[in-house]
């Protein structure tokens, strides 16, 4: 406890004297006819202080007690302002999940936000149209391009296949299509999708080949036809309006098959771990041993 300002003090000990020492000194410090006190000092109550005034000592005790009193009431005050503050902070932030939430949202109005599909038949028919015209503006050339066959993302879909979102320069070069004629004779091309397999490049080819195959170029101009423009009557030949429809995207052989155990491949010789970290050390030191070794012959050249 803080001492407060003129708090009498035991000269013994630099502590103000506790309430109920104070009472005590009172108490002996008057005269009663029927206890007289010993001349000698008590040991308890050595460090007393020596007031020979009476009135004096109850006038600073009674200053001391009032002082005492607006110093814990001041300090009540403080303590109930920190309180305030704090509740009041409280109340302005997020309440937790456990706590009730006094304004309840029970009037929605969800009568005005219902969404009904009475028009399922009406937009069925739309579409069924709006397909028609499309095709009528594009022929005779089909409303889609074509797609290559691209394995799905990830462990648990890669079993199964799907259309891309376009060929890959290497395809186009294998198929013997130019990059920018790719795009004007309705073959959609990727510039991001890489080969990562013999596979793949190779089904995508044969896809291109077979489209080629089928594919009639008609001249922009009928009286001045350029190389690689088809003759052909259009009236004796059948036309695709959907090029997904002639090459389809067959879904592959998910059931499990069965091998022999010759027809196991082999186990790669010392580990496949070891073969790759081997072929992952010569490819980062490839280029200092050939320095090394470029380095040696010229220092031999250099010394005949």
């Amino acid at each position: 406890m803080a001492r407060m300002p003129g708090a009498p003090t035991n000269p013994g000990t630099k502590a103000p004297l506790g309430l109920s020492r104070l009472r005590y000194v009172s108490l002996v410090g008057h005269e009663n006819p029927s206890t007289k006190l010993s001349s000698a000092p008590s040991p308890k109550f050595q460090r007393l202080p020596n007031i020979d005034n009476r009135s004096e000592f109850d006038r600073k005790q009674a200053q001391w007690y009032e002082a005492l009193a607006r110093f814990e009431h001041d300090d009540a005050q403080d303590i109930n302002a920190d309180v305030d503050f704090q509740s009041r902070r409280s109340s302005t932030t997020r309440s937790s999940s456990t706590t009730v939430s006094i304004h309840r949202h029970f009037r929605k109005d969800w009568q005005r936000r219902v969404r009904t599909h009475f028009d399922q038949a009406g937009k069925k028919a739309s579409r069924r149209t709006a397909r028609q015209v499309k095709a009528a503006a594009l022929a005779p050339r089909p409303v889609d391009k074509l797609r290559p066959i691209v394995r799905c993302p990830t462990i648990k879909y890669n079993r199964k296949v799907r259309a891309g979102r376009g060929f890959t320069f290497a395809e186009l070069k294998e198929a013997g299509i130019a990059r920018p004629l790719a795009r004007t004779i309705g073959i959609s091309v990727d510039h991001r999708r890489q080969n990562l397999s013999e596979e793949s490049l190779a089904i995508n080819v044969a896809r291109l080949k077979a489209y080629k195959e089928r594919l009639i170029l008609l001249p922009r101009r009928s009286n001045a036809p350029k190389k690689g423009d088809t003759k052909t009557d259009l009236s004796k030949v059948e036309k695709a309006t959907s090029v997904s429809a002639v090459l389809p995207i067959a879904p592959t052989d998910l059931a499990v098959k069965e091998i022999k155990k010759s027809e196991m491949p082999a186990p790669v010789e010392g580990g496949a771990y070891r073969k790759l970290r081997v072929a992952r050390s010569n490819a980062r030191y490839q280029g200092a041993r050939e320095k090394r070794a470029r380095d040696k012959a010229e220092a031999e050249t250099a010394k005949k």
